[in-house]
């Protein structure tokens, strides 16, 4: 044993004394907190006991490497070596020693955060600092300070001992005889072998995508969740998103002219928790010719980069989607609709929740601190709630978001299923509509069920199982596809590929028991800014609104009488409203969205946009506007869609609809960044 200890690097040891010290102790702490918090009339069962403390260790090793990270990069360097090198000895230790002491200190406010308000500690626990003598005294009167500092002192005092304990018992004093002949290659090698364990170990699992602190809510039962998270973890991860927060002067400012513009019911301005009240409660449906027979299911297909231009809806020649045209042609066909912005990760938080995406540096999804939502989701009350997604759900953190909003929720990602991956996306669009109907037809009706496609998208993977898809070439096409909005053949073979798939998947429907009482949604969760050709109406290219100008179509054999297209501005926050207005569910919104076929909405129906950057660009869309400003009201710009030149700045010629709609959109901006920070669910 001592001869193989020898050939271990010293430096590896030391990291290794620190680790195993630092693992033990949180594990430890673990089971306290669990101990302390559990509630013994819901417990947590077995399985999910279980897979806490697994998920939880490999938190807590992502944390150790993390903090130790340093130690193993720079510790290389003779001078400041822990073992060869008398000051580096001295530093190093010195470093353990405050590591144990942070993390101490984090657990200590983590479990008195807990204790007072049910959650793990976060970066608005800050907050307190604001008024630091404040909260000084509270804790001074609230707790034992000195008695806890002199234990917290004996603890840390403890620790290290220990650890230099294990420092000797793994005889890091020996001499380095073995590591001193290893040639300059050889310790080239180790530090190689060095990265590797430590990017697999903060990676946490075999996948393209880090353990996040999504991963801990892997269970319905909310408990399994805090007792996984490491409190490090969690809080850094909040740390990096209280960048962007709302002014409250500003959003009251902005009440009267939203509360006329999502007609709040309600006279009461301020609820008693004292937040503004945009609550509006729907009891039954807007008139309008729908005949919903029971309780209908619902199955929602986000469509991957999705643009209206390339579709055959906007009567481009190529004829690229014939099954989503027919769809169209005997449902509900919004051909105005509009997503707040690019990226499927951003228009999914926006269907989920109501509300763009205005995370300035991330994502919404990846926010810890704003990403529990009030979802009308969670109003389909009996149904089963399914979610669809050909890859990882870890991608963008999507996870985070779904389990955070719908907690019964049950979600199929890669490992869900036995067809192959295709490519870094998962299994093809095609096995994903087949997968999924094989779920639906045996699940409980009534069930709302989500398919977010991602086969779409580079590198354009046609599989070999196609079911008869006829891929094109240049001989097959009377027109060049660059003309068409299309940068490639294989961009429209895909394509057309994800509309085949939608195609085969309604073939299929079609024959399952679900059919006929199901109301089926299409829309894209974004466009692409490109070259679109001469098919398109010139503002859409002119003012970059490719990128969001999406279809959306609701099908349905039982709840649409008549097929009907919407001419009018829609947004993506109006999908789930609508959706619950023409299955007839009683629902609460506290967001933004309203029904598409309520027609009290009809006079002022807008779209919300936003570029993201280091100065965010906002929109308000029209009918027959666009106006655009920086997100500080600056630099204003008015375009008229159907004028002559609808590049044309017009905002000094109409400066009566420039006031008008940049009030109106400073309105919507300061309302939503309020919404997101007080949209909690009830």
């Amino acid at each position: 044993m001592k001869s193989f200890i020898n050939k271990i690097p010293r430096l590896y040891l030391f990291v290794l004394s620190a680790l195993i010290l630092l693992l033990l102790i949180q594990s430890v702490l673990r089971v306290i907190f669990w101990i302390k918090f559990n509630d013994p009339n819901d417990p947590v069962s077995n399985g999910d006991l279980i897979w806490s403390f697994y998920l939880g260790m490999k938190f807590d090793l992502q944390a150790s490497l993390g903090a130790l990270l340093p130690v193993l990069l720079i510790g290389w360097f003779k001078p400041l070596h822990p073992v060869y090198s008398k000051a580096g000895r001295y530093f190093w230790h010195a470093y353990i020693a405050l590591v144990f002491v942070i993390m101490y200190l984090v657990y200590i406010t983590d479990a008195g955060h807990y204790a007072y308000l049910q959650q793990r500690v976060n970066a608005t626990a800050l907050r307190f600092m604001e008024n630091p003598l404040i909260s000084a005294n509270m804790v001074w009167q609230t707790y034992p300070v000195i008695t806890g500092s002199i234990i917290f002192v004996a603890v840390v005092a403890v620790t290290v001992w220990l650890f230099k304990r294990l420092v000797g018992r793994l005889k890091l004093d020996a001499a380095p005889s073995y590591w001193n002949r290893k040639r300059w290659y050889h310790k080239s090698v180790l530090v190689f072998v060095t990265i590797l364990i430590v990017f697999f170990s903060l990676m946490a699992k075999i996948s393209w995508y880090p353990l996040r602190w999504s991963d801990a809510f892997f269970s319905t039962h909310a408990f399994s969740a805090q007792l996984a998270s490491n409190p490090v973890i969690y809080f850094s991860n909040t740390l990096k998103n209280v960048a962007e927060t709302y002014d409250l002067e500003a959003a009251k400012q902005a009440y009267p002219f939203m509360a006329d513009y999502l007609a709040v019911q309600s006279p009461i301005s301020v609820l008693e928790d004292g937040t503004l009240n945009y609550r509006r409660y729907y009891d039954h449906q807007p008139e309008f010719p729908t005949a919903a027979r029971g309780k209908p299911n619902v199955i929602v297909v986000i469509l991957e980069s999705f643009a209206s231009y390339k579709s055959s809806l906007s009567h481009n020649p190529l004829r690229s989607t014939p099954n989503i045209e027919k769809l169209a042609n005997e449902g509900y066909f919004f051909r105005n609709f509009f997503t707040p912005s690019t990226g499927t990760a951003r228009s999914v938080w926006t269907f989920v929740t109501g509300l763009p995406d205005i995370e300035k540096n991330k994502t919404s999804s990846r926010n810890p601190l704003i990403v529990d939502q009030h979802t009308i989701i969670n109003a389909f009350e009996e149904h089963e709630k399914l979610y669809f997604l050909g890859g990882s759900a870890s991608w963008a953190n999507i996870r985070g978001l779904l389990s955070s909003n719908i907690p019964d929720l049950q979600l199929f990602e890669e490992g869900s299923y036995d067809s192959p991956d295709v490519d870094v996306w998962g299994i093809s669009d095609l096995s994903l509509f087949r997968e999924a109907n094989d779920v639906l037809k045996d699940t409980r009706q009534p069930f709302f069920a989500i398919i977010q496609t991602s086969g779409n998208h580079r590198p354009y993977t046609i599989p070999d199982d196609n079911e008869g898809f006829n891929i094109w070439t240049e001989d097959d096409l009377e027109v060049e596809v660059t003309s068409y909005g299309f940068q490639s053949l294989e961009e429209l073979n895909s394509f057309r590929f994800m509309d085949h798939s939608l195609g085969h998947f309604l073939k299929i429907a079609q024959q399952e028991d679900y059919f006929d009482n199901t109301l089926f949604v299409f829309f894209g969760d974004h466009g692409i800014h490109a070259p679109t050709g001469k098919h398109i109406p010139a503002y859409e290219a002119q003012l970059n609104l490719q990128g969001l100008r999406v279809p959306l179509v609701f099908y349905s054999k039982s709840l649409i009488d008549e097929p009907r297209v919407f001419d009018t501005i829609a947004s993506e926050v109006d999908v789930m409203p609508t959706i619950a207005s023409l299955t007839q569910t009683r629902y609460l919104n506290t967001t933004l969205g309203r029904d598409l076929t309520d027609n009290q909405f009809d006079d002022e129906r807008y779209a919300f946009t936003i570029e993201h950057g280091s100065d965010r660009t906002i929109g308000l869309l029209s009918d027959d506007y666009y106006l655009l400003m920086q997100s500080d009201g600056s630099k204003q710009r008015l375009h008229h869609l159907n004028g002559d030149n609808p590049r044309a700045n017009v905002a000094g010629e109409d400066q009566k609809m420039t006031d008008s709609l940049s009030q109106k959109l400073t309105d919507i901006w300061n309302t939503i960044r309020y919404m997101r920070e007080n949209n909690k669910p009830e």
